[in-house]
């Protein structure tokens, strides 16, 4: 029985594998919808503290401007001190000071710092806060030196920075912050684990429905091989099709795009495989029901892609209301994609998986049982 099922799956597999569409939706539109998910979602993610605040300032802007820099690095801002107007536009985020910033505002003049930034989400809203609170300190420490009948100079704002505080601020984590993934480290895994479910469901299952059809199917049945060899022969078949393309996925968006898998490389790998057994039994059982290709085409598709939204593989399934994320729980696609996001992103170990892999595993094999026992030779 195992030989059989072995030249079966490897025969098949290799047939599959010939296909055109099968080709083209392997190897080629995953890349294509790597990069292109993967640019939107990195533009969206502009607003990221990490990246830097260009910083443009004349020579006559004087002193105030280290003070006010000083002040935005103490709230986190990276600033660069840009050298040329073209490298000062080449930046999303930039910070204009007017000539003669510092004489201006020393002689009680008011003066306007010009912030702009790409986008216009909520993390413009919270620079714009920030911007406001490090030129208000600046603000307060001036009026502080004044008030002490100092005269205002970069050593004195210095000495007032150095100065303990009287009142203070004790920030504590409550808990690991928990980045939702954006960019290529979200579309990569959203993307293999989306088209991984489509090739199966589309050319995976068409092929036993055409199978069937023309009577190949039926010659089988009537060959010496055991219903159990077939049936294990056409699943190992679209099992090695979809591990093929978890493989190249994952090679390609290490390579390509960068994306490191995280410590327990071994361990998404399970989790990835587990999740193609469960979606090769899947695609044979919805082969095995329906009764023309474009009915099967049809399915497979639409299945796909509801499969794929609510399970997050377009966008982070973190960025939704919480009865959404434990909705996806419960579908093959956010289990996995949840598990991925543990091990790749989250830097969870590998324990935390365990019930992940345990449900992909025991799903895919209640679903196979459902196959043999249902298969349908014509």
């Amino acid at each position: 029985m195992l030989r059989d099922a072995f030249w079966l799956a490897r025969t098949d597999a290799a047939f599959l594998l010939t296909r055109r569409e099968t080709i083209i939706w392997t190897f080629v539109m995953p890349i294509v919808f790597f990069y292109f998910i993967g640019s939107i979602m990195s533009n969206t993610s502009s607003g990221d503290t990490r990246d830097p605040l260009a910083l443009s300032a004349s020579t006559d802007a004087g002193y105030l401007t280290d003070a006010l820099a000083a002040r935005l690095a103490a709230d986190d801002f990276r600033v660069v001190r840009t050298a040329s107007p073209g490298e000062f536009l080449s930046y999303s985020r930039r910070l204009e000071i007017p000539s003669g910033f510092t004489d201006s505002v020393l002689a009680g003049h008011p003066m306007k710092v010009k912030f702009t930034r790409a986008g216009g989400d909520v993390d413009t809203s919270f620079d714009q806060v920030r911007l406001a609170r490090a030129v208000y300190a600046l603000l307060a420490d001036l009026a502080a030196i004044r008030a002490s009948g100092a005269d205002p100079s970069p050593e004195r704002f210095a000495e007032l920075a150095a100065r303990p505080r009287n009142f203070t601020l004790d920030v504590r984590a409550a808990g690991k912050r928990v980045e939702a993934p954006t960019g290529f480290e979200q579309s990569v895994p959203g993307i293999m684990v989306m088209f991984t479910m489509l090739v199966l469901f589309t050319s995976g299952a068409v092929t036993l429905t055409i199978e069937r059809r023309s009577g190949i199917l039926h010659r089988l049945a009537w060959s010496p091989m055991s219903r159990g060899a077939v049936v294990a022969g056409k699943w190992g078949a679209r099992m090695i099709v979809g591990s093929i393309q978890i493989a190249f996925a994952m090679l390609t968006g290490r390579i390509l795009f960068h994306v490191h898998w995280g410590p327990n490389l071994a361990v998404v790998v399970l989790v990835v495989l587990a999740y193609g057994a469960l979606a090769a039994s899947l695609a044979m059982l919805l082969g095995n029901f329906a009764r023309t290709e474009a009915q099967m085409i049809g399915l497979g598709v639409i299945l796909t892609n509801v499969l794929a939204g609510l399970g997050g593989c377009w966008w982070p399934i973190e960025v939704t209301p919480p009865w959404a994320q434990k909705a996806a729980l419960f579908l093959p696609t956010g289990l996995t994609m949840n598990a991925l996001h543990k091990l790749v992103n989250f830097g969870a170990a590998p324990a935390s998986v365990v019930p992940h892999l345990a449900v992909l595993i025991v799903a895919a094999a209640l679903a196979l049982y459902a196959l043999a026992r249902t298969f349908r030779f014509q």
